[in-house]
């Protein structure tokens, strides 16, 4: 009996690097993580932020559905910020002390961190989590995720370690 290998998606929420008038620098960053910690993950998704419900839908429809969802981008107060309003219906439970946790180590070293939005949880058995797409708020969701993922997604597998 083979073991699947772990997957993961990251998407970035970003209309100027969807239009090729910059180049992001947030997707790459978390896909490096993510493979080196195992998970097979292909080059960032970058959708426009009109575009991101629709980025969202299609991969939470794959099958099989991956590991680990993480976006970066679209977590502000402009009107085109819509990528927790994208995410937040389709989770079936939500982690708040994670999304804490990410506040607290951002309010570290930049007070206005809290003014962002953010949202963790499950789509049955996928972690999902929207980050800011400033590359020091990839880092501070890098940091707090680091050490609790391999649980989290054993735990989501359905192994109690």
């Amino acid at each position: 009996m083979s073991k699947l290998p772990r997957t993961a998606r990251v998407i970035v929420s970003s209309t100027r690097a969807a239009r090729g008038e910059y180049e992001d620098r947030t997707g790459p960053v978390l896909v490096d993580w993510l493979r080196g910690r195992g998970f097979d993950t292909p080059a960032p998704i970058v959708a426009a932020d009109a575009q991101i419900a629709k980025a969202v839908e299609a991969v939470l429809s794959e099958n099989p559905r991956p590991n680990v969802l993480i976006t970066t981008g679209g977590t502000g107060l402009t009107d085109d910020d819509r990528t927790v309003e994208a995410v937040e219906p389709h989770l079936d439970r939500q982690l708040s002390g994670i999304v804490t946790a990410f506040f607290m180590r951002g309010l570290e070293s930049v007070p206005t961190a809290v003014m962002s939005r953010a949202v963790a949880g499950t789509v049955g058995r996928c972690f999902v989590m929207t980050l800011p797409g400033s590359r020091g708020a990839v880092k501070d969701g890098i940091a707090v995720l680091d050490p609790i993922i391999d649980h989290l997604i054993s735990m989501l597998e359905g192994k109690r370690d």
